[in-house]
């Protein structure tokens, strides 16, 4: 492994800790409190989706995923999950 992976596992448990997974995602995201957390997840979005259509092929394969796949997912709009 090339460290993408670490960082993909990174990532996710960072999306875990701010309760981004399951149902907890979208309470997170209607909770007025919690405004500069939702900021800062549509900032991550953002930047890693724009990462994400910089891979290269080999590092696509690296964390198992196609380039239509990522294109999918880079191309969406930083508000959208």
């Amino acid at each position: 492994m090339n460290g993408l992976s670490d960082v993909r596992l990174t990532l996710h448990s960072q999306e875990l800790a701010t309760g981004q997974n399951n149902g907890a995602r979208e309470a997170g995201m209607h909770d007025a409190s919690s405004g500069q957390s939702r900021w800062d997840q549509f900032w991550r979005r953002l930047h890693t989706r724009k990462a994400l259509l910089a891979l290269t092929p080999d590092q696509l394969k690296d964390v198992g995923l196609t380039r239509e796949q990522a294109l999918d997912e880079g191309l969406k709009p930083f508000w959208r999950i």
